[in-house]
């Protein structure tokens, strides 16, 4: 991986783009046994439509995981200083999440050179899913 080197980022500069596959059931039952959290909204579609839903949908922190993955595609995990998320709609089944980044701003922070991006999940029609912030420090 070659890492980026804060005098070469500029403000307005985007992150590498991560596009992955359509989200399934599958999907959602391995994050499920992974993270420990089997809320019945993501996995029973007889509970998701009882509580009005037409079918099960994705955690909200499996999108947060894929804002994780979407930085460290771009430094090392050791680089990331802060992540913020907000929810901001639900990922559905054939939804095919895409993460994106950019930076906002070039800063010092506790004496390291940091860029502040803005993130985002959203799906294949553009829709934000998950809107963020990250801290990222840079040599």
């Amino acid at each position: 991986m070659s890492i980026a080197q804060y005098r070469d980022i500029q403000v307005g500069d985007s992150i590498p783009l991560l596009r992955l596959r359509p989200l399934d059931r599958s999907m959602l039952a391995l994050y499920a046994g992974a993270s420990g959290d089997h809320n019945p909204i993501h996995i029973d579609i007889d509970f998701a439509r009882r509580s009005r839903a037409p079918d099960v949908f994705a955690h909200g922190m499996l999108s947060a995981a894929y804002l994780g993955r979407l930085l460290t595609q771009w430094v090392p995990q050791r680089n990331i200083r802060r992540l913020a998320v907000r929810f901001v709609g639900i990922t559905q089944l054939g939804h095919i999440p895409q993460l994106s980044g950019r930076v906002v701003e070039k800063l010092e922070v506790n004496g390291e050179s940091c860029v502040r991006l803005e993130v985002q999940c959203a799906n294949q029609y553009g829709e934000a899913r998950i809107l963020g912030e990250a801290l990222i420090a840079l040599a």
